[in-house]
């Protein structure tokens, strides 16, 4: 018998999305806001007036990174950090930066929320806003 897994509804994306920007508007953060399945496949995108552009591609990459990784793309910072620089060379990872965060259910990574454009901990706690609204 095949194993069943949870997966991201686009009414999910929709709360997720909402919930961030919500945050991301009481807090007055200018970010982008990017949804994936577990594949890296994107799903939804914000990108808040003020945003610099970059952000949309960086906050992209960041969902990618934690989805595909199943970990937040703050641990990839933190080994680079701590001098392991090798990392850089890993395939198919370039959103190393604190802001992506995976979203994890019954055990399964089933996506991710990237979220760029202001410090890096603000990103990963707009994220995280979002992440709530469907857990």
């Amino acid at each position: 018998m095949l194993a069943t897994k949870p997966f991201l509804t686009q009414a999910d994306v929709q709360k997720i999305l909402n919930a961030a920007d919500q945050h991301a508007a009481k807090n007055n953060l200018a970010v982008t806001i990017a949804v994936c399945d577990e594949g890296g496949h994107m799903l939804g995108l914000i990108r808040r007036d003020g945003c610099a552009p970059l952000s949309s591609y960086i906050a992209q990459e960041k969902a990618r990174t934690a989805a595909m990784g199943k970990r937040e793309t703050r641990v990839y910072e933190e080994i680079i950090n701590n001098g392991r620089h090798a990392f850089l060379s890993a395939p198919h990872v370039s959103g190393m930066l604190e802001g992506g965060v995976n979203i994890e259910v019954n055990g399964f990574t089933i996506g991710a929320v990237g979220v760029s454009g202001v410090k890096s901990a603000e990103d990963a706690e707009t994220a995280k806003a979002g992440i709530a609204a469907i857990l």
